[in-house]
């Protein structure tokens, strides 16, 4: 008796499986991280906050996330395991109690042309397992719906090894593909007005490819060709001189005693200059091909990517294509009207998983929207909805920025779906700068206190009222919040746009003011990104920077990405009596043990490859020989070890002296990009950076029109300022500046604001209000004027 009382009156012990509640990182060293250590609380929201380019990603993404990822490869067999990418371990001394770490990053979605939203998120094949079945009349199984299937049919002789017996034996496969634009939707047209001026003759230069010069090689195979007469106009030819000088297949012709192939312009252009990857090329060859290439809807699909039998199998007089087409919300509204007990299953998991999108606040997408057209902060939502059903507990979900492109209305939900997967027991790391997310945190972990190599070191971490006081950057601007204008610039114009009925917009008529700041507002799917970039007529003057990401290898740095290299190369050669190519790491001045890349990459097949300094050069990416000469006493390795700051000073004053290269720093400074070093690689900077690197870039560009689509994305509260003061300086400089915008500090500060919607998708398109921001937060009449008016505290 006595022993049993005594048992109940202790306490139970603590089972060991249970001390395992914290993420242990210690003497983190991955990018810029400087030997951090942190302990992270599992089952908890945890969000890690500091300047664009303090680490963040380098601790969440680059040592937990890519950890985690690297064992659960290892526990595949052998086998599997060659098939599957290698990674390194991250360079961190202990990294211990992680789990298995899903990751919903803002990576847009690919951009192959048969990627949908309904494709990369399975609805669009349970909708095709469902027209298999319930479709009337019936076309076939479920790839009868699928335009990524062709329908085939045939006729192949078979013999059996074993008999030696054989026999023509028939198939026929029954896929859902277009057969004209091959299930993309769209087919290319080549305008002919951009390859040749036809009022003139060969031989006055009608040719108006790039590359073709009148006199030169490509040129003479056309005057030498014999099919032509290159002293008369291209519009006075021939049916068959036209077809010659347009179409002719390859044909063997002599010229100048050497035997060539000629064949026509249209084949010719395809293959030297179409078939090749467009980000690639030079500037003035990818502007003729946006200017060349056209895109139509496909005449026989209307757009819609499958033939004609799929279109024809119906439920309730809808087919596959029709619905694919509804606004997501509709299409679930459709499908809870469908009561068939047969497919009973199929149904409720297809309306679970078009409910999860309205839910997420995607309700306004088509399933046939095409993926690559998605923003970022689209993208990462789309990959949430396979989440939010799942009935996994105790893994670590990782989210980078799920607030982009999220209006102040919606980040309240967004916050609801957070807390919802870390109550189910997950533990969930998000890196994130809006105040709102801040908030909800249950343990907060703040790097900096700078960015690039001012930064990589642990500031604070606890919680958000600690964080307040703490005085930290974060800290410090956690409570910030932009004033209303007092007085707001008059504009020089405006510019009209009539009719616009792109996506959503329901004929919009609205007067944009130039010569001040606009900000275009509305929730996600209102129709703000149909206004500017496909309404605002497209010509001489506008510079659009997009949210569209930076393509680049690990060849690539900012001095290659903004032209800074040239000048940098061209002084470096002037000063040393040789030739520029040397100057560069991808061309003749290249460390021939590893080829310029500065690392050697051991493949070790199914372990993870190592990335080892290259011992010849030590890094420095350049032949011994080329770093024996110098500019202002730095050879060409130190010069892009420098930082943005160091290099604007190096090239400002003394032998250096370079204009050329001065200017282009100067605005990589003036986007907040001063701590980032020039030759460091383009796949090592965050979001953030990639978006200012490329508005330093367009900064360059005569236009008097610039339209900006969310600039504030991946930008701490204390950079917000320094943006709003680049606005101001482009618009006070004779610029008219159009922001796409959801921060409300931006909002705030602009002259005139044009707000979209009053919901999204068929329930936006339409302009709510037009005015001043004053005139919106005394109004409060929109979603955009309450918000605006609770963050100025009006």
């Amino acid at each position: 008796m006595s022993i049993a009382t005594r048992t109940d009156t202790q306490a139970p012990a603590l089972h060991v499986a249970d001390g395992h509640d914290l993420i242990r990182v210690h003497g983190a060293r991955v990018n810029n991280l400087k030997d951090i250590s942190v302990e992270i609380p599992k089952r908890r929201l945890t969000v890690f906050t500091g300047v664009s380019g303090s680490g963040k990603s380098s601790l969440v993404f680059g040592t937990i996330a890519a950890e985690s990822q690297r064992l659960i490869n290892e526990t595949y067999s052998s086998f599997v395991q060659y098939f599957m990418p290698t990674l390194a371990r991250p360079d961190v001394d202990v990294l211990d109690g992680i789990t298995t770490a899903i990751i919903v990053d803002q990576q847009r979605m690919g951009t192959d042309p048969r990627s949908t939203v309904g494709t990369a998120t399975d609805a669009y094949a349970l909708l095709r397992i469902l027209f298999s079945r319930l479709g009337e009349p019936h076309v076939g199984s479920p790839q009868a719906f699928s335009f990524n299937v062709a329908s085939v049919s045939g006729t192949a002789s078979v013999t059996s090894e074993r008999s030696g017996q054989g026999g023509d034996r028939s198939f026929t496969i029954t896929g859902g593909m277009c057969p004209r634009c091959e299930g993309r939707g769209k087919v290319s047209d080549i305008d002919l007005a951009e390859l040749f001026d036809d009022s003139k003759s060969l031989n006055e230069g009608a040719i108006t490819v790039p590359g073709y010069k009148a006199g030169g090689w490509s040129y003479k195979l056309f005057t030498a060709s014999g099919y032509l007469d290159p002293d008369k106009p291209i519009r006075d030819y021939t049916k068959q001189e036209l077809h010659d000088f347009l179409y002719r297949e390859q044909t063997r012709i002599k010229m100048e005693g050497v035997n060539m192939t000629y064949e026509g312009l249209i084949p010719r252009v395809q293959k030297s200059i179409l078939s090749k990857d467009k980000e690639a090329m030079q500037p003035h060859i990818r502007a003729f091909v946006d200017r060349a290439v056209t895109f139509t809807a496909c005449p026989e699909c209307g757009g819609s990517r499958l033939s004609e039998t799929a279109r024809s199998s119906r439920i309730k007089g809808v087919n596959i294509a029709e619905a694919c087409a509804m606004q997501i919300s509709d299409l679930a509204e459709w499908v809870r009207g469908l009561d068939e007990p047969s497919v009973a299953p199929l149904l409720a998991s297809l309306r679970e998983s078009l409910d999860s999108f309205v839910e997420i606040g995607l309700g306004y997408l088509s399933l046939n929207r095409a993926s690559g057209t998605l923003s970022g902060g689209e993208a990462q939502r789309v990959k949430m909805i396979r989440h939010l059903g799942s009935s996994l507990t105790d893994v670590t979900y990782v989210f980078d920025e799920p607030t982009a492109g999220l209006h102040p209305h919606d980040i309240q939900r967004m916050n609801e779906l957070l807390l919802r997967l870390r109550d189910k027991g997950n533990t969930v790391l998000v890196v994130e700068h809006k105040p709102e997310v801040i908030a909800i945190a249950d343990h907060i972990v703040d790097l900096g206190p700078g960015a690039g190599t001012a930064g990589g070191t642990l500031c604070f971490q606890g919680t958000v009222d600690e964080l307040r006081a703490s005085g930290t950057i974060t800290g410090r601007h956690y409570d910030d919040r932009a004033a209303l204008k007092g007085t707001v610039r008059k504009p020089t114009g405006a510019l009209e746009i009539r009719g616009a009925t792109a996506n959503n917009l329901r004929d919009v008529d609205v007067d944009i003011p130039l010569g001040v700041l606009t900000v275009i507002t509305g929730v996600a799917g209102s129709g703000k990104s149909s206004l500017v970039h496909e309404s605002i007529p497209a010509g001489a003057g506008v510079v659009s920077i997009d949210q569209g990401a930076i393509r680049g290898s690990r060849r690539s740095n900012p001095a290659t990405y903004t032209g800074l290299l040239d000048p940098i190369r061209k002084a470096f050669a002037k000063a040393n009596g040789v030739k520029p190519a040397l100057f560069s790491a991808n061309s003749e001045g290249a460390c021939p043990n590893c080829n310029g890349a500065g690392v050697i990459y051991t493949d070790l097949a199914i372990m993870a490859g190592v990335a080892t300094t290259c011992e010849e050069c030590e890094g420095k990416r350049f032949q011994a020989a080329v770093l024996e000469y110098h500019l202002g006493d730095r050879d060409i390795s130190e010069v892009l070890a420098m930082s943005v700051a160091e290099a604007r000073e190096f090239f400002g004053t003394g032998e250096a002296r370079t204009p050329a290269a001065r200017a282009i720093l100067d605005r990589l400074a003036d986007v907040g990009l001063g701590y980032l070093i020039i030759g460091q690689p383009l796949t090592t900077l965050s979001g953030g950076e990639r978006q200012r690197l490329k508005l330093a870039t367009h900064m360059a560009e005569e236009g008097g029109l610039y339209v900006l689509d969310e600039p504030t994305t991946g930008l701490h509260l204390a950079d917000v300022e320094q943006l709003l003061g680049l606005l101001d300086r482009l618009v006070d400089s004779g610029k008219s500046v159009i922001v796409i915008e959801h921060h409300q500090a931006v909002m705030a500060h602009a002259d005139w604001i044009i707000d979209l919607g009053p919901g999204a998708g068929h329930d936006g398109g339409r302009i709510v209000f037009e005015g001043t921001p004053a005139d919106l937060v005394a109004a409060r009449s929109t979603l955009t004027g309450e918000h605006l008016a609770a963050y100025v505290g009006a």
